[in-house]
């Protein structure tokens, strides 16, 4: 089943975009007023550990002090709007635009505030002026904001300016399906979405679901919904799916005014970026979006998720909070709040948060699914098998989307001890998913680990190795099978180039000691096994590491009661 994923930018949507960044995530201070160094200093380490909530705190001391600083006023700006505080940074935005009149961030943040405030005309007059954003997103904004003063034709001829780029032209159709959307043209926008050009996006598909619902196209809505997720697994998706099989006609709230449109315009831009190297923009845009249109919770998860992965829990906590009970994302968004909570530390909140939901949701697969992970991401192997046991049984009939169900109920026999049911829910992921690398490289070193199907191990995992050749962790799985089946020679190829793929691993730089020691390099064995423990492994590890530096890896097998090594012949 074709799942929907974000969108990398093309060099020439890049191009597009040009001017949408920052010149930098802060930027440095000009030099400081005498007594002031403390806050100073406090504000840029906040800003360098991306620590908004702090960085906008300590900005705003820095402010007090030295009020018209450019390089201070951009960072207290980046900061509020970081943080969701888009409003407070208004005023920011316009003292550093009359500071210096070309920062990118000020020049957003202000055209922001007159979107909000619906200036369409101000707008337009702003983009006919000068380019204030990029070319992509200047284009889209100035046909919003034209569709906001009622000129629908030159708002048209502005989204067609975009879809005529081959490079741009999947934002082009999908705003321009949302513009005749919004007024009722409903077949217009659904020959737009059905556009083989048309972003994937998963906004963009359930707008195009509720568009062919409007058209009383149900049947097609739900073919459309199924051939792109799994509804099972996601309760929002699901419970679409189920009104449009009770013959329920969705409303399409997707966009409703130019300035939700325009919110869109963000959340695009935001979504895209997302899968760039992380600079800020991407959360700037999202909070854009947020800020234009509060009830946008794409954006609001998209901004969340971007806080935790710069490992911001709390801001990614309170964030996703802001999704209400009654949204039909609450779920999402409380699983990204558990997990953010897990990332934290906070295991036992969130082991009792996902344990709330599965009470309040306990007819949905996927929270019996994530507390299942949890607990087994906590090595609660055997509390996570019935979880599983009941998510499986949710689902019912097993297709191939649930393959992965099977998989990670599988770990956690297999974990528990029990891997005679290891190999039922393995292979039963394998029969839902032919050839996943995954499933493949987990049976078949369970099996080389086990001494037994030696033939069919080898195979399973070099077919994991062949559909991903660049995956450290599977190709370390080849070198150590053919390590633990004695075939040390043919293991230092693999396992080498392991190492290099996984270069800080320290179980991979581990192995690679150990495979030199069973050929004979001691000396190399040795170094190896000094980096293995220069990457922190865990304590059990690190001990039986030392312990080979201290009377080598022959003698460690012989006191573990270990199989020895085989000797090799001589040349």
């Amino acid at each position: 089943m074709t799942q929907p994923h974000r969108r990398r930018l093309v060099p020439a949507v890049m191009i597009w975009l040009a001017g949408l960044a920052p010149a930098g995530l802060f930027a440095d201070s000009a030099d400081l007023p005498d007594g002031f160094a403390g806050a100073y200093l406090a504000a840029r380490q906040a800003a360098i550990s991306a620590d908004f909530d702090v960085a906008a705190q300590s900005y705003t001391e820095v402010l007090v002090r030295d009020p018209s600083n450019p390089a201070n006023l951009e960072n207290a700006l980046l900061a509020y709007v970081a943080i969701g505080r888009v409003e407070s940074a208004l005023p920011l935005a316009q003292k550093l635009l009359g500071l210096a009149p070309e920062n990118p961030l000020a020049a957003l943040v202000v055209l922001a505030g007159k979107i909000k405030t619906r200036q369409f005309g101000a707008v337009v007059a702003d983009f006919r002026a000068a380019t204030q954003v990029g070319t992509l997103v200047d284009t889209l904004l100035l046909a919003w904001a034209q569709l906001g003063q009622g000129y629908v034709p030159e708002a048209m001829l502005a989204f067609d300016e975009v879809i005529t780029q081959p490079q741009t032209a999947a934002f082009g159709l999908y705003h321009k399906a949302m513009a005749l959307a919004s007024v009722g043209d409903f077949e217009q926008a659904d020959a737009l979405l059905s556009d083989g050009r048309a972003t994937p996006t998963r906004g963009a598909i359930l707008a195009h679901v509720s568009i062919l619902s409007q058209l009383e196209r149900n049947a097609d809505a739900i073919a459309l919904l199924k051939g792109r997720f799994d509804p099972d697994m996601d309760p929002q998706l699901r419970a679409l799916r189920d009104q449009l099989v009770a013959g329920k006609t969705l409303r399409f709230d997707a966009v409703r005014t130019p300035v939700d449109g325009m919110a869109e315009v963000f959340l695009s831009v935001a979504e895209v970026l997302a899968t760039e190297p992380a600079d800020g923009s991407a959360l700037i845009n999202a909070r854009i979006a947020q800020y234009l249109r509060p009830t946008l919770t794409d954006a609001t998860l998209l901004s969340a998720e971007m806080l935790a992965e710069r490992e911001q829990y709390d801001l990614a906590s309170s964030t996703y909070e802001q999704v209400q009970a009654d949204d039909p994302a609450f779920v999402r968004a409380e699983l990204g709040r558990a997990d953010a909570l897990f990332r934290d530390d906070q295991r036992a909140e969130a082991l009792n948060a996902m344990r709330a939901l599965t009470k309040r949701f306990a007819d949905i697969p996927a929270v019996h699914v994530t507390l299942g992970d949890m607990l087994r991401r906590d090595e609660q192997f055997a509390a996570a098998t019935p979880v599983y046991d009941t998510a499986i049984a949710l689902l019912g009939e097993a297709r191939p989307g649930h393959w992965r169900v099977y998989y990670t109920r599988g770990i956690s026999h297999e974990r528990s001890g029990r891997m005679d049911l290891a190999e039922v829910d393995m292979r039963m992921a394998l029969k839902l998913n032919p050839g996943q690398p995954d499933v493949l490289n987990y049976l078949g070193y369970a099996f080389i680990d086990e001494n037994r199907n030696l033939d069919e191990a080898m195979d399973m995992i070099q077919r994991a190795v062949a559909a991903r050749p660049d995956n450290g962790a599977i190709v370390d799985s080849l070198a150590w099978a053919l390590f633990r089946l004695g075939r040390y020679d043919e293991a230092i190829e693999p396992m080498e180039r392991a190492a290099t793929l996984e270069a800080v691993d320290p179980i991979v730089n581990d192995h690679l000691g150990d495979v030199y020691w069973a050929v004979g390099r001691k000396r190399e064995a040795e170094f190896q096994w000094h980096r293995a423990l220069s990457f922190d492994p865990e304590p059990d590890e690190a001990k039986r590491i030392r312990r080979k530096l201290e009377i080598g890896l022959d003698a460690v097998l012989r006191e573990e009661g270990a199989p020895p090594l085989l000797a090799l012949p001589q040349k």
